[in-house]
């Protein structure tokens, strides 16, 4: 992937293009590039942080398991999703596994040369705070959900999420297709495949969504907005 490439990719993240433009040549610079096929692991639970990554191609799942083995998603990263800073600042282990959900790329920049940055631009420190608190406001929201929202209000909320990206640097239209399965949502949402499928349905009932194979599509963005609070 070249750099031409890699620059409107990163420029999908509003976060990324806060940046000072020296410190966005700097972080491109250092970066290697990193395939992976489906599958295939970024990294584990209680692995040390080795660095900071960005998406550039496929999508990457984030998700833990249960003492019953069952694996609970927490969310997907998209191109232009940065992840893995949150080691890197407080020196303890991840807190999640990461995996290739399809072939990706994904640039990475290693703990060494992320500190080195951060010793000789120290101002970069407000960026990433800014970073972690939309981290912070988007696990307050999914806390919220638990104790106060019905289920379909969850899996809209989620939709919309994935939708937008955890940054929100998608544009939400009528019309505004998203890959993912049912067995995915249910996952993501601690019910079953069977329950979200009902959902869905109802959902396409109301003209909200259109479920097709494997993908939705939104067809009234504003009731489906409205929907997440109930």
């Amino acid at each position: 992937m070249h750099l031409d490439t890699i620059r409107p990719i990163l420029s999908q993240s509003p976060w990324f293009k806060s940046l000072p433009q020296d410190i966005i040549e700097q972080l491109v610079t250092a970066a290697k590039l990193k395939r992976l096929e489906t599958g295939q692991l970024v990294y584990q639970k209680h692995d040390l942080g080795d660095g900071l990554y960005c998406v550039m191609s496929g999508k990457v799942r984030l998700s833990n398991v249960t003492l019953e083995g069952k694996e609970l998603i927490l969310t997907w990263m998209q191109p232009g999703n940065w992840f893995g800073e949150i080691s890197l600042f407080d020196g303890l282990p991840r807190a999640h596994d990461a995996h290739a959900e399809t072939p990706c790329e994904l640039l990475k920049i290693s703990s060494h040369d992320f500190k080195a940055l951060l010793v000789e631009h120290p101002t970069l420190y407000p960026h990433f705070m800014r970073l972690l608190c939309q981290r912070i406001r988007t696990t307050f929201s999914f806390i919220d959900e638990t104790g106060s929202l019905s289920l379909k209000g969850k899996l809209c909320g989620r939709i919309l999420l994935l939708a937008e990206g955890l940054e929100h640097q998608a544009p939400i239209e009528n019309g505004t297709t998203l890959r993912i399965s049912q067995e995915s949502l249910a996952l993501m949402l601690h019910s079953s495949r069977q329950t979200v499928n009902k959902l869905l349905q109802e959902l396409q009932a109301q003209d909200v969504i259109q479920v097709h194979y494997g993908q939705m599509t939104i067809i009234d963005y504003m009731k489906l907005k409205t929907l997440c609070q109930i």
